[in-house]
C-alpha cells in the first residue's frame, strides 16, 4: 500500500434513523361499523455502529465518507401492523481505533478486538399505536405516539497502530532496515531523510513458532511535539506499543544526546510513555572496531544510568539474535 492510502484520522458526521409514528387506525369491516383501536406501532429507526475488523489497517475505505445516516422507522398500520425498523449502518474500522466526540474532544470508546461492535447513534423508538390507549373510559382512542427523533454526532475516528515494540529515531536513524531483516516488511529504504511516510509493521519470528509484531514510524525531529517535521503526525501509534526501542546510529556526534532529544520529545506529547520499558540500540556499528566501541561503552555507562542498550549492524545481522531474545525478555516479563 502506498504512502498515500495510509489513512489514520477522518472525522464522518453520523445520523440514526427516527421510528415510526404509530397508527391511530380504528377497525373497519363489512357488518362492523364501529370497531375498536387496531393502530400499530411505528417501528425502529436504524442504528448506526462501529465494528472492527483485524483485516483492516488503515481507514483510507473511510477517507471520503462524509455523511452515514441509518434509515427511518416505518409508519405503523391498521390491524396492529408493526411498521418495518430501519437499516442499520456500520462502521468498520481496524483494530486500535479510537472514536472522540469532535464538538468536545471526548472518547467515547475505543476498539481493540476483532468483531467488536459498538453503537454510536441509537435508532429512534417507533411510536406506540392507538391499540395501547384503549380503555374502559375512552374505548376509541384518537391519537397515538410519534417516534423518537434521531441521534446526530459528529465523530473523529483515530487510528493507533497496535504493536508490541515501537521503534523510535531520527529520519535516516536505519528503523526500516532494521525492520526489514528482523521480519519479512518491506518498507522503502533509502539513503535520504523522512523515507518512511507511513508506520510499518511487521511480525517477527521468535523461537518455537513464537512471534511479536514491531512497528516503524517516521522519524521524530526536535520540535514534534509541538508540530515539526512529519513524525508528530504518528507518535500517536507509539502510545500503544508496550515497549520502545530507541535507535542511534553509531556515527551520531552524541548518542546520549540524541536519545534524550527523543525522549523528552515523547514526554512533551504524553508523559505516560515514560512509563514504558526502553531500550537504546546503537545501529549501524559494523562501522566500529572493537577498541573504539569499547571506548563507547565506557562513555554511555556512565552517561545512561542504567539504561539498558546494545550495538547491532542491520547490514552485518551483527547483535540481531541477541536484540530479539532481548526484546522477547522485555514483553514477558
Amino acid at each position: 500500500m502506498t504512502e498515500g492510502n495510509f489513512v489514520d484520522y477522518v472525522k464522518i458526521y453520523v445520523a440514526s434513523g427516527r421510528g415510526g409514528k404509530g397508527s391511530t387506525h380504528l377497525h373497519r369491516e363489512k357488518f362492523i361499523e364501529k370497531g375498536g383501536p387496531d393502530g400499530g406501532d411505528g417501528g425502529r429507526g436504524g442504528h448506526v455502529y462501529v465494528k472492527g475488523n483485524k483485516n483492516l489497517w488503515t481507514l483510507f475505505h473511510l477517507k471520503f465518507v462524509r455523511h452515514l445516516k441509518g434509515t427511518h422507522g416505518g409508519d405503523g398500520g391498521g390491524s396492529r401492523s408493526t411498521g418495518h425498523d430501519g437499516e442499520d449502518r456500520f462502521l468498520e474500522v481496524p483494530l486500535g481505533t479510537v472514536i472522540k466526540d469532535k464538538e468536545t474532544g471526548e472518547v467515547l470508546f475505543e476498539i481493540t478486538d476483532h468483531g467488536e461492535t459498538k453503537i454510536l447513534a441509537k435508532g429512534g423508538k417507533g411510536g406506540l399505536g392507538n391499540w395501547h390507549f384503549r380503555s374502559s373510559t375512552n374505548q376509541t382512542p384518537r391519537y397515538s405516539q410519534p417516534g423518537m427523533p434521531s441521534e446526530e454526532l459528529d465523530i473523529i475516528l483515530e487510528l493507533k497502530v497496535l504493536a508490541d515494540v515501537g521503534l523510535v529515531g531520527f529520519p535516516n536513524a536505519g528503523k526500516s532496515t532494521l525492520l526489514s531483516v528482523l521480519t519479512s516488511a518491506k518498507p522503502k529504504i533509502a539513503d535520504y531523510p523522512f523515507t518512511t511516510l507511513k508506520p510499518n509493521l511487521g511480525i517477527v519470528d521468535y523461537r518455537d513458532f513464537q512471534s511479536f509484531v514491531i512497528a516503524d514510524i517516521p522519524g521524530i525531529i526536535e520540535g514534534a511535539a509541538e508540530g515539526k517535521g512529519l513524525g508528530h503526525y504518528f507518535l500517536r501509534h507509539i502510545e500503544r506499543n508496550s515497549t520502545l526501542l530507541f535507535l542511534v546510529p553509531a556515527d551520531a556526534d552524541d548518542i546520549k544526546k540524541e536519545y534524550e532529544i527523543l525522549l523528552d520529545e515523547l514526554r512533551r506529547y504524553n508523559p505516560e510513555m515514560l512509563d514504558k520499558d526502553r531500550l537504546l540500540v546503537v545501529s549501524k556499528s559494523d562501522m566500529l572496531d572493537e577498541e573504539l566501541k569499547t571506548e563507547m561503552k565506557a562513555v554511555l555507562d556512565d552517561e545512561l544510568k542504567g539504561v539498558p542498550y546494545m550495538f547491532i549492524s542491520s547490514i552485518s545481522n551483527i547483535g540481531l539474535v541477541e536484540l530479539k531474545d532481548k526484546l522477547w525478555k522485555m514483553l514477558n516479563t
